[in-house]
């Protein structure tokens, strides 16, 4: 495992449970206004001390096995790592709790985790409605973007079909999303468990140049809350 680094201890990460965040370096999306970039380029930054990384992340969760429930392994995006389900099965090993959070881009390593019944809470993030996300999530053009919007759409499909607690969740961002794309996304994931609607914090974000466009903008999540909450057992803001 990349490993970047981890928090000892979250009342916030992970619902209803004391646990760690572990995060994990390198990511298949380049969202603009993401609020890890170190985490998201660089991932060679970490690759020689990998192993001690992951020795000293162990070491920790050994010593506390009596006072943490829960792990949350976040990034970055936790699903391009080679060993990831050999990673959560270690630490399943030590009687943790296991959140993941994932931007469901590898719907098959994500099927191969709610299979083996390796976690028991999932959070995903929904970028945008299908036809913005390719911009929103700085895929080139190039790219195949059609596989890549495909395997985020089975993501959902998995989540919603297991009996796993989830979440999804959307940081609105001034600029790059409009009312409208919230109407979108209510018809994509409607009857989901839980969505939430994350305030856009501009401090430390991948592109700076995210700023002209935000500039002077404003979105009312309360507004779309009130339009789109009918669609989902629990929405709120955070």
């Amino acid at each position: 495992m990349v490993i970047g680094g981890f928090q000892k201890l979250t009342l916030i990460d992970y619902p209803g449970k004391l646990a760690t965040t572990v995060f994990t370096s390198g990511c298949s999306f380049r969202c603009p206004f993401c609020h890890n970039p170190e985490l998201v380029v660089g991932t060679t930054n970490f690759a020689s001390s990998q192993n001690n990384s992951e020795k000293e992340f162990f070491e920790f969760l050994k010593k506390r096995k009596d006072k943490l429930q829960g792990v949350c392994i976040t990034g970055g995006e936790p699903t391009i790592q080679l060993d990831i389900i050999e990673f959560i099965k270690k630490v399943k090993r030590l009687g943790f709790l296991i959140k993941l959070d994932t931007n469901g881009s590898r719907s098959d390593v994500l099927k191969k985790i709610i299979d083996l019944k390796l976690v028991d809470y999932i959070a995903m993030d929904i970028k945008n409605q299908p036809k913005n996300y390719l911009k929103t999530v700085g895929i080139a053009e190039t790219q195949n973007f059609a596989s890549v919007l495909d395997r985020v759409k089975l993501s959902v499909d998995l989540i919603m079909n297991s009996r796993i607690p989830y979440e999804f969740r959307t940081t609105v961002v001034p600029g790059i999303h409009t009312q409208k794309d919230f109407l979108e996304i209510a018809k994509w994931i409607k009857g989901a468990r839980v969505y939430w609607l994350q305030k856009y914090e501009e401090t430390k974000i991948l592109d700076q140049n995210l700023k002209k466009k935000t500039k002077n903008k404003t979105i009312d999540l309360e507004k779309i809350k009130e339009k789109i909450e009918k669609n989902f057992t629990q929405m709120g803001i955070r």
